[in-house]
């Protein structure tokens, strides 16, 4: 029977691998989530604030709740 030698573990230098590799990942995935938060929530927000500011009359609105007594330092 002949035996094998098993290869040696890399001891030296593990470490400096693991983390180079971790810190690209976590980064890329970082990138990614922001990308993601920008563009799927923070637009869309944007937008939908915009819209209701470009057709809002407050006047209108004020006119409305007083006339329905919601105010009561007003007539």
């Amino acid at each position: 029977m002949a035996s094998r030698a098993l290869a040696k573990p890399q001891l030296r230098g593990l470490l400096a691998k693991r983390l180079r590799f971790r810190i690209v990942g976590g980064f890329i995935v970082s990138l990614s989530v922001a990308a993601f938060s920008k563009f799927a929530v923070a637009e869309p927000r944007k937008k939908a604030y915009a819209d209701f500011y470009r057709n809002d009359d407050s006047m209108k609105d004020f006119e409305e709740m007083r006339k329905a007594g919601v105010f009561r330092s007003t007539k």
